[in-house]
Order: structure tokens, then C-alpha cells, then sequence
């Protein structure tokens, strides 16, 4: 049975993510016959055509490789300048690149007709061909947003509270944990000091009221409480199968990891934990699943698309750190890169977890498909061709050069060329293709499991 389940939450993936893809393409086609383009092709995947039809001016269909797809458009290139004949062939490096980005602009060029004067994507204004290039990445946004609203309304996210979860013994620091952990040694010691908490006669299932005088509702208040009071003699009261119960304690200066607003702990550029000195008192909190508002579930978006963010920003160091792992004892990062093939064995996971209910395991994947489609969005916003974002970048390259040349009395230079960048392009595909080719061995050879 639970290899059926694994099956089922692999498949389920697998059909959020095609659709994550299809409307992707579809925030593309969409803006593009608004403003007029003439769209050729709507494609789901690459290589061979599996399946096709036509309706109108644009062929839709599904290929072969179900990894991404594209919408073809009219005119992306400018065609070549009159009277610009092709290079003769060489085996210079910069003369061959030019003859490659000759021989794009004639390709474009040989699919234009009479009737798209006026309907080609380079003809555009330049906020209009930001807007067809940024749907992908927004029906992307969307698609989170709309998930991470579904759940929150509904299942409620996991949320800490002031309830006691468990009690620790005693206080070490995040590194000595771990370390007793890996040699599989005890939780405490005789010499270890006893944790707070512990000391005060905290239990779990008791709830946290007061601290310091003032009433603590959330995990939030009382966290940021005992994080403050760091070394100071401080009251606390809880309440224990309805009776109120008081007590002093003092929370000890320890060095404890640093997490987001999601719980998650937070790494530092070169992939290790951060860390911080604050007051603890030793015990853990329960978790509960609290519905809220679509205002907390962008708050929740928002979150995540900051740590997207981190990880894109130190990108080559993380995949360096995923390849290390691949071939060391070291474990790989939870919050790091991983590709399809990892989100899929988390699917499959989540789904086959024991004694979960149903709607919990639902509501696994959803959350796990939000964060995929931030992901999509984020990455797929580089300022690097052949990503939305080069195309993006391009554009507002041109509007800056168009106007520095109005403005200083110089002729009008025209659409900037994409064609030029197509060395940069191949460049960029070819880093892509061996970062999916190092994250795919990874997570066959050493997944990241998180359950």
C-alpha cells in the first residue's frame, strides 16, 4: 500500500507540475494575441511532436520531452538589414559567432509574410513585450498564491503555539547537538546545566499565559520574550488541565539557530547555519494548524520568494555544495536546490507517509506545488537569455538606449538585437543543462529527505 501511495503522490506531482507549465506558457500566449502577435505555436515540452491541432493562426500541441515548453511569436529577431549578406564561413570564434546570429535573424525572417507588418514581437512597444514576457512568470505567482490561499483558508497553516510540546533537561548549544547526535550519544550529561524550563516544572501540555508580567497568545510574543530576557530572573505563569500554575526562571544565554518566518532554519552564503546568542529556556512548542486570511497566505508567498531569492543568489555555491555532497559523507542542504526528479521523491513521500490523513497528505502536495511555482517564477526571472528575464533585460536595454540617444540628438538606433547575445544564450543553456544534469545525480544518489 505504500507503494501505491508513493505512486500516486509521484503522479500527482507529475500532473501539477505539466499544468504549472501549460499556464506558464499560457501568461505568454494570452498578452501576446491581445496586443496582435502573430503566435505560431503553443507547445507543451520538446523534441518530436507526440500530438498536434491547429485553431486559427496558432498550432497547440504536446512533444515528446514534457520538460517546460515554449510559445513561438512572429518577428522575435529583427530581420536582417538591407543589404546585409551572410558571413563567409570561417573558423574564427568571433566570426562564427556572427554567422550564427545571422543565420537566427534569417530564420525569423523566413517565417515572416506581408500581413505581419505591424504583428511582429519586435515591433511592440517596448511595455508590451515586458508584459508578454512577464506573464510566464506571473501566472506562475498566481498559481502560488491561489494554493497557498486554498490552504490557509481551509487546512490552516502550521503554526507554534504557547503550548508546551516537550520539555528539555538540559542547554547545549546547536553544534554540540548535533555532534551527540552523529556519535550517537546521550541527549544530556551530569555536567550539563538543567534547562530552564525543566528546572520550573514545565510539562508537556502545559500552556504558557504570562511571561515577565505580560500575557503571551502567541509563539511569537513568547519567543521573542524569552529571547530578550537572556540571564535575568523572570516570571511565568502556564495553566495545566485548567489550573493556573507560577514560577521563576532564568532563561541562559545560549547560541540557537536562526529561522524565517516559516520555522525554517536560515544558512549563511557559503551554506552553513546561522546562529545567534539569545535567551532559552529549553521546551518546545506545539504545532497547530490555524487558519487565516488570503493576506496571510501572501505573507506566506512573500516569505518564500525571499528565500528563493537567497538560494538564486548564491546559486553556483550551492549546486559546488550539492556536487560535494554527492561525492562526501557531508548531508546535503534541506532548503537547497534540487530538480524534478527530488520534487517528485518528496511527492511520493509525503504521500505514502503512515498514519497522516488524507487531507493532510493533500495538503503536503499543494503546499509543495506553491513552492515548485515560486521557484519556476523566481528562476525564470534571471536577467539572462534564453530566461524571461534576458528577454526582459533586452527590452529595458533598448528602451535606455533609445532614449539616451533622443535625449543627446543621435539617430534612433532601433529594437536591440537578441540576436547578438546568442553566444551569452549558449552559454547559459549549456550551465543549465549540466546544473539539471549535477541536481538530478543528487537526488538519485543522495535525496533530500524530509520525512
Amino acid at each position: 500500500m505504500e507503494i501505491l501511495w508513493f505512486v500516486v503522490g509521484v503522479l500527482a506531482m507529475a500532473v501539477g507540475l505539466a499544468a504549472s507549465i501549460a499556464l506558464h506558457e499560457v501568461g505568454h500566449l494570452v498578452p501576446a494575441k491581445l496586443f496582435g502577435v502573430r503566435v505560431t505555436q503553443y507547445m507543451i515540452g520538446f523534441g518530436k511532436t507526440i500530438v498536434s491541432w491547429r485553431r486559427g493562426e496558432t498550432e497547440y500541441g504536446f512533444k515528446a520531452i514534457p520538460l517546460g515548453g515554449y510559445v513561438s511569436m512572429v518577428g522575435m529577431l529583427p530581420p536582417p538589414k538591407d543589404g546585409q549578406a551572410a558571413r563567409t564561413a570561417s573558423t574564427g570564434l568571433v566570426q562564427q559567432m556572427g554567422q550564427l546570429a545571422h543565420d537566427a535573424r534569417a530564420q525569423a525572417a523566413e517565417e515572416l509574410t506581408a500581413a505581419d507588418e505591424g504583428r511582429q514581437f519586435i515591433q511592440l512597444p517596448v511595455w508590451k513585450r515586458i508584459v508578454i514576457m512577464l506573464g510566464g512568470p506571473f501566472m506562475n505567482l498566481l498559481i502560488a498564491l491561489v494554493l497557498m490561499t486554498v490552504l490557509v483558508m481551509t487546512v490552516g497553516t502550521a503554526t507554534p503555539t504557547t503550548t508546551v510540546s516537550e520539555v528539555f533537561r538540559c542547554v547545549v548549544t546547536s553544534q554540540e547537538q548535533q555532534s551527540r547526535a552523529e556519535a550517537g550519544q546521550a541527549d544530556c550529561r551530569d555536567t550539563d546545566p538543567v534547562a530552564p524550563a525543566h528546572a520550573a516544572g514545565l510539562e508537556p501540555g502545559d500552556t504558557v499565559t504570562s511571561f515577565d508580567g505580560h500575557p503571551v497568545h502567541t509563539w511569537d510574543e513568547l519567543s521573542a520574550a524569552i529571547r530578550a530576557r537572556a540571564d535575568q530572573p523572570t516570571a511565568i505563569e502556564w495553566t495545566r488541565d485548567g489550573q493556573a500554575m507560577s514560577g521563576t526562571l532564568t532563561p541562559r544565554l545560549t547560541e540557537r539557530p536562526v529561522t524565517d518566518a516559516l520555522g525554517r532554519p536560515e544558512r549563511a552564503p557559503d551554506g552553513t547555519a546561522k546562529t545567534e546568542q539569545v535567551g532559552f529556556i529549553g521546551m518546545g512548542s506545539q504545532i497547530e494548524n490555524v487558519r487565516g486570511t488570503p493576506l496571510d497566505a501572501v505573507e506566506q508567498v512573500g516569505v518564500q520568494i525571499r528565500g528563493v531569492v537567497d538560494v538564486v543568489l548564491v546559486l553556483p555555491q550551492r549546486l559546488w555544495d550539492t556536487a560535494v555532497a554527492v561525492v562526501t559523507p557531508v548531508e546535503r542542504d534541506p532548503n537547497g536546490p534540487m530538480s524534478v526528479v527530488g520534487v517528485g521523491r518528496i511527492a511520493g513521500e509525503a504521500a505514502a507517509l503512515e498514519d497522516v490523513p488524507l487531507q493532510d497528505k493533500g495538503a503536503l502536495l499543494l503546499s509543495l506545488l506553491a513552492s515548485v511555482n515560486i521557484a519556476l517564477m523566481v528562476f525564470n526571472l534571471i536577467p539572462l537569455l534564453p530566461l524571461d528575464g534576458g528577454h526582459v533585460a533586452g527590452a529595458l536595454w533598448e528602451k535606455l538606449r533609445r532614449g539616451f540617444a533622443k535625449l543627446t540628438g543621435r539617430p534612433d538606433p532601433g529594437p536591440f538585437d537578441l540576436a547578438t547575445m546568442l553566444p551569452l544564450t549558449y552559454v547559459v543553456g549549456a550551465a543549465m543543462l549540466a546544473m539539471g544534469v549535477i541536481l538530478i545525480v543528487a537526488d538519485i544518489v543522495k535525496p533530500i529527505r524530509l520525512f
